[in-house]
């Protein structure tokens, strides 16, 4: 669990040992793969959502995205999906030491009632890649993919796009929400640590929530100096403190998804 509030962080050259592309049958450009590197490094998404979906039938509930053997993720679709009516969608990312499962539960009960698809992908590390290693990398990458399956396989409103995540997935889904804000409509930050990017786009909503007593991510050197900062910038920021701890309390996540839906 990140402790240390940083706001500004030393951005060293990312090896190209970080990111590893796979060649398609009509072969790689070198010129492309060098842009991607680029891109990926700043911490932005390439994915955007398709309005040309072709299945007509998809399975609902949860299941693996099997994109990777170790570290993987889940997406949840929720019962009533169809094709016809576009769904939401939010990407949840856990905490530190976390896996699919717990970016799932953040806000799974309220995926069918309010159409949410959920996209959970796991860290290729013990955390994310900005707080692991200082610098963007294979993170972006497979938060990347993940969304480039979601967008191709589902029917999804480009005006319901959410980023969201707990602790040190709170943090990473403010650096991700605001590197892509042209992607994600809303950033939902329970209970984070700090943020970082290094180029910005669009102005999404921003909804972050902490406890008072939070032990772990203490709440002055965290939220109480991230809030400020986001709303001298521009962002609409929406920030809820509550008597607790480090935990997200029901009517917050409530609050959280209404906003969102």
């Amino acid at each position: 669990m990140q402790k240390g509030l940083i706001f500004h962080l030393n951005m060293p050259a990312i090896l190209l040992a970080y990111f590893s592309f796979t060649t398609n049958d009509n072969g790689c450009n070198t010129n492309s793969m060098i842009t991607d590197r680029n891109i990926f490094r700043k911490g932005h998404i390439t994915a955007r959502p398709k309005n040309n979906i072709e299945k007509d039938i998809v399975a609902t509930g949860k299941q693996s995205l099997k994109l990777d053997a170790k570290r993987d993720g889940l997406i949840y679709v929720p019962k009533n999906y169809n094709k016809a009516k576009p769904a939401a969608l939010a990407v949840m990312l856990h905490g530190a030491g976390g896996n699919a499962e717990h970016g799932l539960s953040l806000i799974r009960k309220y995926a069918d009632e309010n159409n949410i698809i959920i996209l959970a992908p796991e860290s290729r590390a013990a955390t994310w890649d900005i707080i692991a290693g200082d610098s963007f990398g294979p993170d972006v990458i497979f938060i990347n993919q993940a969304l480039a399956l979601a967008f191709e396989r589902y029917n999804i409103d480009t005006s319901q796009i959410a980023i969201g995540g707990f602790s040190d997935g709170a943090s990473y889904a403010l650096c991700i929400g605001l590197s892509n804000g042209d992607l994600f409509n809303n950033i939902i930050a329970f209970s984070p640590g700090f943020y970082h990017t290094v180029e910005n786009k669009g102005k999404p909503h921003v909804f972050i929530s902490h406890g008072l007593n939070d032990r772990v991510l203490p709440i002055d050197p965290c939220s109480r100096r991230i809030v400020p900062q986001l709303k001298k910038l521009g962002y609409n920021v929406q920030y809820e403190e509550f008597n607790g701890e480090h935990e997200i309390p029901a009517a917050i996540s409530t609050k959280a998804v209404k906003v969102f839906r």
